[in-house]
């Protein structure tokens, strides 16, 4: 039996805007990486301050997915069985460390925009791009 992936379920499919409108004007944007506060998977009540690239909106929510700097290619095939897959998304002004980064594909989150403690810097519009592509499989 074949392992599916979860989909990820949209409040209204046809009213998100994904889009890519980065603006260095201090609040977040589609195309931006801003850090903000993360639930984790297993405990919604408790989570961590991480970055996450802001995809579009939905209503008065940001969409975005969570950000890391861990290397998850050296478990990949751990990483898909346990239902997480990932992109490398290469370095950015958003780790002040410059270290390499990768894009959570499958795991959507609403964020609300009073709660982005600050913007981090935009991706480049092809990587973001890319991003948008490889996570539509999940976006329905």
């Amino acid at each position: 039996m074949a392992f599916r992936l979860p989909r990820l379920r949209l409040r209204n499919p046809v009213t998100p805007r994904l889009r890519y409108a980065p603006k260095p004007d201090g609040r977040p944007d589609p195309g931006e990486v801003v850090w903000t506060w993360v639930p984790y998977e297993d405990d919604p009540t408790q989570g961590k301050d991480r970055p996450v690239l802001v995809i579009g909106e939905d209503g008065d929510s940001l969409l975005a997915l969570q950000l890391t700097s861990r290397d998850h290619d050296v478990d990949a095939a751990q990483e898909h069985r346990d239902g997480r897959e990932w992109m490398d998304i290469g370095t950015g002004a958003w780790d002040r460390e410059r270290r390499p980064s990768e894009v959570r594909l499958n795991r959507l989150l609403r964020v609300d925009p009073s709660g982005v403690r600050r913007e981090g810097a935009a991706l480049d519009r092809a990587m973001f791009d890319a991003v948008i592509a490889a996570a539509k499989p999940y976006l329905q």
